[in-house]
């Protein structure tokens, strides 16, 4: 299914006309589709009538969490990286992330800042790296860590469900969520 940029809200096309780069804004307007397109299937409606909302008190409207507007309950979550969008939607608590693994040699400086002691004594590669990343990306969207807790938590998802897959070879996506989950790929 096409999904028609006139579902965007005033402030989700404000804010995807600031991308310097077309492939940036572009990833941004499909992945705020694409977690339209999950709700929809979710709640069994047309996602033509749905609208994502985002606020956060220091920044304003177009950040923080996203919700649905007509099911403020149901969890969403959408990630996008240059030339890759995923989302997610379920009952509870959301969380997903996708990044691109960083080509060369292992990346200290970011593991230096997102690592947490236990997880810099056996992480070596920027797969694994980027793998614990996007795990503490979805925990930190579901709303139990924040950017600066990175050092202090583990990439932990025990008692939650994880769902992780690579992409074009080097994309890792982590999905975190309260009820099973199932990947669904879908191109175009």
């Amino acid at each position: 299914m096409l999904a028609p940029e006139d579902w965007l809200t005033d402030v989700e096309r404000t804010r995807a006309a600031r991308f310097a780069f077309e492939p940036d804004r572009r990833s941004f307007i499909a992945a705020h589709l694409l977690v339209r397109l999950c709700a929809a299937a979710v709640l069994d409606t047309d996602p033509a009538g749905l609208t994502l909302l985002q606020h956060c008190d220091v920044h304003g409207p177009g950040h923080g969490r996203p919700y649905i507007e007509q099911a403020p309950s149901l969890g969403v979550s959408l990630s996008h990286t240059r030339g890759y969008v995923c989302a997610a939607a379920g009952e509870g608590r959301v969380g997903i992330d996708a990044e691109r693994v960083p080509p060369g040699p292992f990346d200290r400086l970011l593991a230096g800042r997102a690592l947490s002691e236990q997880e810099l004594a056996v992480v070596t590669t920027n797969e694994e790296l980027i793998r614990h990343w996007t795990r503490k990306e979805a925990l930190i969207k579901r709303g139990e860590l924040t950017i600066d807790g990175l050092r202090e938590a583990d990439a932990d998802a025990a008692g939650r469900h994880l769902l992780e897959w690579t992409a074009e070879g080097d994309i890792v996506v982590a999905a975190i969520t309260d009820a099973p989950a199932e990947l669904i790929p879908i191109s175009g």
